[in-house]
């Protein structure tokens, strides 16, 4: 997000002397500078200036980072799954959104997973890539060393590679924190097309700057009631070697002689955000509108759009549901978030459903539903979809979860 931020104490000049206050007297300490740069340091980056040095490391261990194993989609099918059954109520107040996730598809270049959350989170860095986490229901606090976020209904909670935080949910019986991970193996970032060669949003754009939403602070281990020499655990997912149908995916636990809440200030144009999805303006016209008129995020290999609320097509012959297609380059997975999708009506997919549509298979609305979407004007649904260009193989969490039936639910409009 190349929007320059500062916050917090940060010297006049960068990479020179910034230090404590004054103390009897005597000069202050320096503060230990960190650049957080991505490509090389060839791309955004930010600097960090912090109590400890962030380098410290006091002890560590394995961390399991859970099943990551994939198997192919095969035989090709479209599936329909039903995260909300891999977390009965039971379960939910022990589980956190780290390492609770169920992983339901994934690749090289991206990994997706649910999770159904009511305990705190540990500490924890993901080293592999950026990770989008939306939040379909309940609400949470997020904690990171750039700073603090509320985060609630309907929020991309968007963290850079490496950023150390952790969630705190608030807790509810009747609406748990609920909520689905994109975690990738790249950066995730506005599509270029929405920005200036400078990085400014553009007029077509359907979100802007406004919208965003930045952390809180600078937020300290006293700021949210905890010791500054508090010893500290920071899980951290990283490549390292593990089985090659995990993507080679493993975990570390370092832990800290200090909390990891220690930056007094910050500058740049990398930093975690929040978007808003009831903040996208929808782009309409008068015959049906490709998916890539509903982006949000595109990472490597990868783009995320939304389908939101929105008045439908007004040409006098349109058929505002999609029609039929064939995504030659790409899987399409879509999490069925709200509202009442007019295009899977009779599949059996409802919210806190999703679905894959893989390469290589034609899908489109089931029987009937063309027809009936004549003469609509609004579509009250909300969706999130994922399309990759690299095959999605199937996780422990999807194939726990497959309906089993979804293959089969065009069959109800076969012509005999």
């Amino acid at each position: 997000m190349a929007h320059y931020q500062a916050m917090g104490s940060i010297p006049p000049k960068r990479h020179t002397q910034h230090r404590r206050p004054a103390r009897r007297g005597r000069v202050g300490e320096l503060y230990y500078e960190e650049l957080m740069g991505e490509e090389g340091f060839s791309s955004d980056s930010s600097l960090l200036y912090h109590r400890n040095i962030p380098s410290t490391v006091a002890e560590y261990r394995e961390w399991s980072v859970g099943d990551l194993a994939t198997s192919p989609n095969h035989p090709l099918l479209p599936r329909h799954l039903t995260p909300h059954d891999l977390f009965p109520a039971k379960v939910v107040r022990d589980t956190d959104v780290v390492t609770g996730r169920r992983l339901l598809l994934g690749n090289g270049d991206v990994r997706l997973s649910y999770a159904v959350a009511g305990a705190p989170s540990p500490w924890y860095r993901n080293g592999i890539g950026d990770e989008c986490v939306y939040v379909e229901r309940g609400s949470a606090r997020v904690e990171t060393v750039f700073g603090a976020f509320e985060v609630g209904e309907g929020d991309y909670v968007v963290i850079p590679r490496a950023t150390t935080h952790r969630w705190l949910p608030q807790r509810s019986g009747k609406d748990p924190l609920r909520t689905i991970c994109i975690e990738a193996s790249s950066h995730i970032a506005p599509p270029k097309r929405y920005l200036s060669k400078y990085g400014q949003f553009l007029e077509h754009s359907p979100y802007c700057e406004r919208d965003l939403r930045l952390p809180r602070g600078p937020l300290l281990a006293e700021d949210v009631g905890e010791r500054p020499d508090a010893t500290t655990e920071v899980y951290i997912k990283h490549r390292g070697g593990g089985p090659a149908s995990s993507g080679g995916i493993v975990g570390t636990v370092h832990e800290l002689p200090f909390h990891p809440l220690d930056v007094v200030g910050w500058d740049g144009c990398l930093y975690p955000y929040v978007f808003n999805v009831r903040d996208y303006e929808p782009i309409t016209g008068r015959i049906h509108q490709p998916p890539p008129a509903h982006q949000v995020f595109e990472g490597w290999n990868f783009v995320v759009c939304n389908f939101v609320p929105r008045k439908v097509d007004y040409h006098p012959l349109a058929i505002p549901v999609p029609y039929y297609h064939s995504n030659v380059d790409s899987d399409e997975v879509m999490f069925y978030v709200d509202g009442d999708y007019e295009a899977r009506k009779g599949s059996g997919i409802g919210k806190g459903s999703v679905s894959l549509h893989p390469g290589g298979h034609a899908h489109g609305p089931q029987p009937g539903a063309a027809e009936a979407s004549i003469g609509k004007e609004y579509f009250d649904e909300l969706a999130v979809m994922v399309d990759t260009f690299r095959p999605l193989e199937l996780g422990e969490g999807a194939r726990a979860c497959d309906d089993g039936r979804y293959a089969g639910s065009w069959n109800a409009g076969r012509r005999r």
